[in-house]
């Protein structure tokens, strides 16, 4: 579990991730502000007896002869009725998901060996053998969470300065005084505060303010019956951390906590709602505010955040505001109390004594993600120095395993599929040609950015101490927020990356108008430079097709070539885009992969249409690589063939069923069989591809097949 970074406050579409990261649902608070960093995951250094990974153990895998592992495919599957099954199927009947893992496929084979070069470097660096400036940092880091004897010899003492402060607060104003205080301190808010790129202002930065306070995935966990247990399992471990905290009266506080929640959770927006760009940019003065959401005393609480003199906040959910402030208005203080110090523990858990590491680890993991066991330390410490100091670890596994040849075949390759993209807005029938000239003027101007930041982060005034594990934690997330702060009425740092190297994904950002690709994705199976072409325009061109077209999905479409949210499509060619996006979100809601549990067609909307366009453009250009040539024909295998099954094979993933359950309620991203059996169904080449007919499962009728770029 790493720690969560409050001074990043994300609304639902800043940020458009290829995939989610698989420990999400183990760790992620509703509502909150979290850091952009790798995977959430959870005696001394000396005595481990850890020695360096073996090198062989650090090598790239390899698929196949030509790119593609065949032994995974089920010919028995017709490729028209399950064609994940029909690429995937042997692979599927031979995986187990290893017993500390919520999941496992292609994204978290590459993870594991991310995570194991991550560790050569923390070993390396806390035995002093590390020769990167940062070295005795990343050490310090590492060894800090290492040392399971001093946590354990700690117990919950870690966290008693701020549950004293708690305990002190004698009136609301006090109280809300120290949730004010949650960028720097271990405290968690109602009305979370962050700094982000300004949506309509991308040239600077803008407080944003939202609203927060669940402790559950999302708000569903609290308001739905299907829910009841893992509610009441919920209040129980509230019970149990109150109760290791030292905190009077455990269950009947808990109770009370999870009644505030349940509250905030009818207050706060679905997730479909937060991802409505123009509804969540709310600008307002801290008077406004106070009209908004009265009892808070905004000017106050923006200062004592370390903010004063700021005059304008974004609200996101602004219409949740009133309400919640009303429900923490009517709420007793000693309650509130319960609350804070609940949640207090929470953070901390991952870095405290045993008790409360199993706690965390039963609840958040094994719970609600049905996590059979849980994650060596190791493995939990090399999250935690991904999390405090993660690009100067990725500056050191970029220099050892992230070769230059790489980064220049992805700048051909993400030439290729742009030039794609650029033919098909000239040739889209339904596009008028204002806005269609607006759209080509976006891709003009996208940057991209590949294998790892120009520049890197400066960690110079963050202390780091090998016997201070909960103090790092604190001390990093403070980093952050003043980083953040000193930056805010300056200009906006385009170099900035919003995840390190060895982050195995990839982003859209609108307010950049950028695509990213970190260092770690750019190998087997998405790229390999010896693979069969086909193989790597299916995978990675894929991925940098489906990056590239968030900036057309239904929400990053909103902002211009500059990265302004504004309104540039004409209301003509806006209302067709609404006709074909409204025919997605009817296919995919009718996706039921667990028994009374559907995938959410306008909350996986711009997912959907970055795996159907990514795909699509990966197919053109393929065919433009060809220069008229025929592609040659692998295995019985044709060029088309071999594209849709590279794509297929990077969503290779098995998942237990707690997992995807709350990511059914949480997750922007459709489940993998249906980034797969969803997507193709709509190009027109996989049928011609494998001849798919009338009468097979996947097959939809010309005329309601879904086409948008």
């Amino acid at each position: 579990m790493t720690p969560i970074r409050r001074n990043i406050l994300l609304s639902a579409a800043a940020v458009c991730a290829l995939c989610v990261g698989p420990a999400i649902a183990a760790t992620q608070k509703a509502a909150t502000p979290t850091r952009t960093t790798t995977q959430a995951v959870a005696g001394g250094l000396h005595g481990t007896g850890e020695a360096p990974v073996p090198e062989a153990d650090l090598a790239s895998p390899h698929y196949g002869t030509w790119g593609f592992d065949t032994s995974g495919m089920d010919p028995s599957i017709k490729p028209g009725d399950d064609f994940f099954g029909y690429a995937n199927g042997k692979w599927a009947a031979r995986t187990e998901i290893p017993s500390d893992l919520v999941r496992f496929g292609n994204f978290d084979k590459l993870s594991v060996l991310s995570e194991a070069r991550v560790h050569e470097i923390a070993i390396e660096a806390a035995q002093g053998k590390l020769s990167d400036k940062d070295g005795a940092k990343i050490g310090a880091a590492y060894a800090s969470f290492m040392n399971e004897e001093l946590a354990n010899k700690l117990g919950a003492k870690p966290i008693q300065p701020e549950l004293a402060k708690i305990k002190a607060a004698k009136t609301k104003a006090q109280f809300t005084a120290l949730m004010a205080k949650a960028n720097v301190t271990g405290y968690d808010s109602v009305f979370p505060i962050g700094i982000t790129i300004d949506a309509k202002n991308p040239k600077k930065y803008a407080v944003l303010a939202t609203n927060g306070g669940l402790g559950l995935p999302d708000r569903d966990y609290y308001l739905q019956a299907s829910f009841a247990p893992q509610k009441a399992k919920y209040q129980a471990y509230v019970e149990q951390l109150l109760k290791l905290s030292g905190w009077p009266k455990p269950a009947e506080n808990a109770k009370a906590v999870v009644d505030f929640e349940t509250q905030l959770a009818e207050a706060s927006w679905t997730r479909v709602q937060r991802r409505d760009r123009d509804k969540t940019y709310n600008p307002m003065t801290p008077a406004e505010l106070d009209t908004l959401a009265p009892g808070v005393g905004w000017s106050s609480y923006l200062a004592t955040a370390g903010l004063p003199g700021v005059n304008r906040v974004v609200v996101t959910t602004n219409t949740a505001f009133p309400k919640v402030a009303k429900i923490y208005a009517d709420t007793s203080l000693d309650t509130l109390k319960a609350w804070q110090a609940f949640h207090v523990a929470d953070s901390a858990a991952p870095y405290l004594s045993k008790p409360f590491v199993d706690a965390a680890y039963e609840f958040r993991n094994k719970t609600l993600a049905g996590q059979p066991e849980q994650k060596p330390r190791w493995k939990r410490a090399v999250a935690f120095t991904n999390g405090v100091i993660g690009e100067s670890v990725g500056r050191v596994y970029v220099a050892r395993w992230f070769p230059p040849e790489s980064k220049a075949k992805m700048d051909a390759l993400v030439g290729d599929i742009q030039t794609a993209l650029h033919a098909r807005i000239e040739k889209l029938a339904w596009m008028g040609d204002d806005t269609r000239a607006k759209a080509l003027e976006k891709l003009s101007k996208f940057t991209v950015k590949i294998g790892y930041p120009s520049k890197w982060r400066d960690y110079s005034s963050l202390v780091l101490k090998p016997d201070d594990l909960y103090g790092n934690h604190l001390r990093a997330g403070a980093f952050e927020w003043r980083r953040d702060v000193k930056r805010l009425n300056g200009p906006v740092d385009k170099s900035e990356w919003g995840m390190t190297p060895q982050t195995v994904n990839a982003y859209y950002n609108p307010p950049n108008n950028e695509i990213v690709f970190p260092a770690a994705i750019l190998q087997p199976p998405f790229f390999d430079p010896k693979a069969d072409p086909a193989i790597n325009y299916g995978g990675i061109g894929g991925v940098i097709g489906h990056e590239t077209s968030h900036g057309f999905d239904d929400q990053g479409r909103k902002s211009d070539g500059d990265g302004v949210l504004t309104d540039w499509w004409s209301a003509g060619d806006a209302a067709k885009f609404k006709v074909q996006t409204d025919r997605l979100d009817a296919q995919y809601s009718a996706f039921s992969p667990l028994p009374n549990e559907h995938v959410i067609g306008q909350l996986t909307m711009g997912e959907n249409i970055g795996d159907m366009g990514g795909l699509s453009l990966a197919l053109d250009a393929y065919h433009a690589s060809l220069h008229g040539k025929p592609a040659p024909v692998i295995d019985g295998l044709t060029g088309d063939q071999r594209v849709f099954l590279g794509w297929a094979q990077v969503w290779r993933e098995k998942i237990r069923d707690e997992t995807l359950r709350q990511r059914l309620h949480v997750d922007p991203h459709s489940p993998a069989v249906y980034r797969v059996n969803g997507t193709i169904r709509n190009i027109e080449g996989w049928y011609s591809a494998f001849g798919v007919e009338p009468g097979q499962k996947l097959y939809v009728a010309p005329d309601q097949r879904v086409r948008i770029w």
